[in-house]
């Protein structure tokens, strides 16, 4: 993940499928709902601007940064909501366009970034791939929650593994956001990608052990499908203790999704 081009590439072939979805979209469907409770398509855009909005001001001013941090310290279950709304009451038309002009920003500033560089976050700083990854993973989950709405199912791709990757790498914030103490010892986590081919994190003799299909994980660490309905499987306590609070993403821990059935 040293090298930021080749996730950055990805990122923006991962915006364009969900550009290609709303892009055309009238304004009623913009107020279609989405999975994610009181929020429609146009929240779920708006989000993504707001998000990219505040990687840039990481990426290029870290003082206009940290005032934005202040303001998610101040109000830590709500200011996700907050920038969502003020996004989601815009004209379609302006949100759409402000969203295109506002992640070609961000591509244009991760591209240019010192190398080495490091931004601050909302959690641990990020270099210009780690922020290039996490926005991937963000353009993912949100436009699961866009395209089910839609009706819409996108096959899975190999830049899963982005999201995988940062799922992985966000174990130990996972329980710290929640108080708890991450284990000491790491873990092996063996997912298989959507085109037969195995993914690995973590030492291969490790006792705790993560196996599944990618998709599934990374459903899981995004928050975007129930524990029970996906065939991620767990060997040791600890491991399965991850499975119930895994998360990918900066802030306080989600609420998840409910469970529909289970497999």
């Amino acid at each position: 993940m040293a090298d930021p081009v080749a996730v950055l590439d990805d990122l923006r072939d991962e915006s364009a499928e969900l550009d290609r979805l709303v892009g055309e979209l009238g304004p009623a469907d913009w107020a279609l709902p989405t999975s994610a409770a009181g929020w429609t398509i146009a929240h779920q855009i708006a989000h993504l601007h707001w998000t990219d909005t505040a990687a840039l001001l990481a990426a290029t001013d870290e003082t206009a940064f940290a005032g934005e941090a202040a303001k998610a310290l101040a109000a830590p279950d709500s200011f996700v909501d907050d920038g969502a709304e003020t996004g989601a009451a815009l004209p379609p038309a302006e949100l759409l366009d402000r969203w295109r002009t506002g992640r070609e920003q961000l591509q244009l500033a991760l591209r240019e970034a010192p190398s080495g560089a490091r931004f601050p976050w909302y959690g641990p700083p990020m270099s210009a791939a780690s922020m290039a990854t996490a926005r991937l993973m963000e353009t993912w989950a949100h436009g699961l929650d866009v395209a089910e709405a839609l009706g819409v199912t996108p096959p899975p791709t190999a830049r899963l593994r982005h999201v995988a990757w940062i799922g992985v790498r966000a174990r130990d914030y996972a329980y710290l956001v929640r108080g708890e103490q991450p284990p000491a010892e790491p873990f092996r986590v063996e997912i298989t990608g959507p085109a037969g081919e195995l993914w690995t994190y973590g030492p291969e003799g490790a006792a705790q052990r993560i196996t599944g299909p990618a998709l599934d994980f990374a459903l899981l660490v995004t928050q975007r499908a129930h524990r029970a309905d996906l065939a991620v499987r767990a060997v040791g306590a600890d491991a399965d203790r991850w499975l119930d609070i895994a998360q990918a993403f900066a802030g306080p821990p989600g609420p998840g999704r409910p469970r529909k059935g289970g497999r």
